[in-house]
């Protein structure tokens, strides 16, 4: 069964995509933010992850830089996420290593969709 972290300071998205993902039949767990995220990856490195752009201490995009320097973390499929479709974002998101880039509000498709572009699902 794959294992999805999911990195998001908001409860509410958390509970949204830990639903959304169930349902596909991966086994999910959570942070609360990148720091959180971080030693969750040192933990127990999963397959994929849902990381939030805006959090506090660790941001989105240091979250993955930091992800992606440490042993086995070239390997989670990395779906950023962010409330902005600003393109500089986009980019500097795939440019610190997010595999997949996708807005808030979001719904089952959506989530599925960008996963399966990632190649996490």
């Amino acid at each position: 069964m794959k294992q999805v972290l999911i990195v998001d300071d908001s409860p509410v998205i958390r509970k949204v995509a830990r639903r959304l993902l169930e349902a596909e039949g991966v086994q999910v767990s959570e942070a609360e933010d990148g720091k959180q995220g971080l030693a969750a990856c040192a933990f127990l490195m999963p397959d994929a992850i849902l990381v939030d752009w805006m959090m506090p201490e660790v941001d989105g995009f240091k979250f993955v830089k930091e992800l992606r320097a440490m042993p086995g973390g070239a390997a989670p499929k990395v779906v950023f996420l962010a409330s902005d479709n600003d393109v500089a974002s986009m980019a500097r998101a795939m440019h610190a290593g997010a595999d997949e880039y996708m807005l808030k509000p979001f719904d089952g498709p959506i989530l599925k969709d960008s996963f399966r572009r990632a190649g996490a699902l």
